[in-house]
């Protein structure tokens, strides 16, 4: 007897994720970095802020230290209020709330100030445990800018929100405050619903035969490849003669970044003589595991980290000198690296800008761009988003330096780098600060995340690792962990026997959160089989008794939905079994 040949045909069904019920407040991401003529309305109504709009005089606020404290009213009718005659940096007006040891509280509002240049506002709440920065601002004369913050209290209680600037000359103005808080549990409902929305897709999968009748009791067993959110942990040239060390890291990881042998000190050590031995094995090690590398750095503006020959050149030397740089280290590496860090850190420091002029760094970034214009360069800074404390490298002043760039004169593709080098995480501010940083429409990505040593070190990163994840903004994530047997730069994930310390077991667990593993299903009645996906490839594998083959498979891949497509995109494949 003939045997008969069945034809099936595969169809996924790429849905846009429409979400999942959550039982709770929905989450404004929204940053606007315009200075407006006019603030916006405040973000929840206010939230718990008596009196956010003004509409009600000075009611819910009260006079700190010497100033004039009052309501005035624009031309146009907006309301706000205004702190004059200010006798010391803090002295203008505050509000008083109840403030709760276990909510996240986001801060959000308007500032401008009366006259002459920009000034440096803090948004502050002095609590029963001290003084917690919650945001910072950049107000300018003549129009609004928008400040966005967060934080957390160590014991619940009462604390007094207030805003202060070095600056006494100038009369504060604020308008559409809010304090809105969150539970523990929205906090979480919003990473994980981002995840859902912004990391994943749903997907049908349609098994028919060869007449289109539905197969039902169909196997589907999806093998995931590369995963399309990078994730991944830096290394250093420990990782060469080290099987151990290697058999660790590519069984983890397809992305990294190296710690210290890409950097000029390390390639330069002395004026004239390249060495990129070690990089070259580095790199050619991650090329044979199809790992991608983060170029970094091609300069960098700290004063103590320069090759020890360096800090004496003249700035004519010194210009020659970083310029033979650039061009040498990004042409070698050219087509490698998915990433170039142009100018390390130079929120915090100016090495270049104090021997060069203040557009070193824009001419950096230009120079990079004609070596290489397909690779995207980034900014790359500590303390944005681990540190509230940090006027230097705050959200409001990373915008501002990318607007400096701009200005002198770079106009090719840019990255936020953040490097997330955390004592203890301010998990409201961490992300306030990207939902800032986010309005630049660049990519972000957590380029150095690592957690000093302390009891709580794990449950930190656990904690910070999961708010950037679930951050619709965030790109991708570099674990800073580089193994050395004398230690790692502040925090390991093994030990010396490369066995997982608990950090390791935090980042694992997290790492294969993110990922599907044996994913296997079973067709219905109508041969469909239904699931959720994150984004990358798959090899889809289905296999039925009926079938005259054992098997056949065939490679897909989801990706995100725009806003801009239909409903959902149909992906047919014919299949015939011999």
């Amino acid at each position: 007897m003939k045997r008969e040949c069945v034809v099936l045909v595969l169809c996924c069904l790429l849905l846009i994720s429409i979400g999942f019920e959550v039982h709770a407040l929905d989450y404004d991401y929204s940053f606007s970095a315009e200075c407006l003529k006019n603030p916006l309305k405040p973000q929840y109504n206010g939230g718990i802020v008596t009196n956010p709009e003004f509409n009600d005089g000075l009611n819910g606020w009260a006079v700190l230290g010497v100033a004039k404290v009052e309501n005035n009213v624009s031309s146009d009718g907006n309301k706000f209020i205004v702190a004059s005659e200010r006798k010391g940096p803090y002295h203008g007006f505050s509000q008083e709330f109840q403030l709760d040891k276990d909510k996240f509280y986001v801060v959000s509002g308007w500032v401008q100030v009366n006259h002459g240049d920009d000034a440096t506002v803090a948004v502050i709440f002095k609590t029963q445990g001290g003084f917690q920065h919650a945001a910072w601002a950049n107000a300018k004369s003549g129009c609004w800018s928008m400040f966005k913050g967060g934080l957390v209290v160590n014991g619940s209680g009462p604390a007094q929100l207030y805003f202060e600037t070095n600056n006494t000359a100038v009369d504060i103005w604020i308008d559409n405050i809010s304090v809105q808080p969150f539970s523990q549990e929205e906090w979480t409902s919003h990473q994980t619903q981002t995840i859902e929305k912004v990391r994943k897709s749903k997907v049908a999968i349609q098994v028919v035969d060869s007449q289109g009748k539905p197969l039902p009791n169909a196997t589907i067993s999806l093998i995931q490849g590369r995963a399309n959110f990078p994730f991944g942990c830096a290394m250093n040239k420990n990782i060469l003669n080290n099987n151990a060390y290697q058999n660790w890291f590519f069984s983890r990881f397809k992305y990294t970044v190296f710690e210290d042998e890409m950097k000029w000190y390390s390639t330069e050590n002395s004026q004239g003589k390249v060495d990129y031995s070690t990089s070259d094995a580095m790199v050619n090690l991650c090329k044979s595991k199809g790992v991608s590398i983060r170029g970094h750095n091609i300069l960098w503006d700290d004063p103590k980290f320069q090759p020890n020959w360096v800090p004496s050149l003249s700035p004519q030397q010194l210009s020659v000198a970083a310029g033979r740089r650039v061009g040498s280290v990004v042409a070698k590496y050219r087509g490698q690296v998915i990433h170039w860090d142009v100018v390390n850190e130079n929120l915090h420091f100016n090495f270049f800008e104090s021997k060069l002029g203040a557009t070193a760094s824009a001419t950096f970034y230009r120079l990079a761009a004609q070596f290489d214009n397909k690779t995207p360069l980034f900014l790359n800074e500590f303390n944005t988003i681990e540190d509230q404390r940090d006027a230097a490298s705050s959200p409001a002043n990373y915008l501002n330096k990318i607007r400096q760039i701009r200005a002198g004169g770079y106009r090719g593709s840019l990255g936020i780098g953040l490097e997330g080098h955390f004592v203890t995480p301010n998990q409201a501010y961490i992300r306030s600060a990207i939902d800032t940083l986010a309005s630049a429409k660049l990519p972000i990505w957590i380029t150095e995340l690592d957690v000093q040593s302390t009891p709580n070190q794990a449950q930190f990163l656990d904690q910070i690792i999961k708010e950037v994840v679930g951050h619709p903004a965030v790109q991708g994530l570099l674990i800073w962990s580089a193994w050395t047997p004398n230690g790692c730069y502040k925090m390991c994930l093994t030990d010396n026997n490369f066995k997982n310390l608990p950090t390791g077991d935090v980042v694992d667990k997290v790492r294969v959160s993110l990922t599907h593993e044996d994913l296997v299903g079973t067709t219905n009645g109508e041969g469909y089989f239904e699931t959720s996906l994150f984004h990358g490839d798959y090899k889809a594998i289905v296999t039925h008794p009926t079938m005259v083959v054992s098997s056949f498979h065939h490679n897909l891949t989801v990706m995100p939905t725009t806003s801009e497509s239909s409903s959902e995109g149909v992906f047919s494949y014919k299949f015939m079994a011999a």
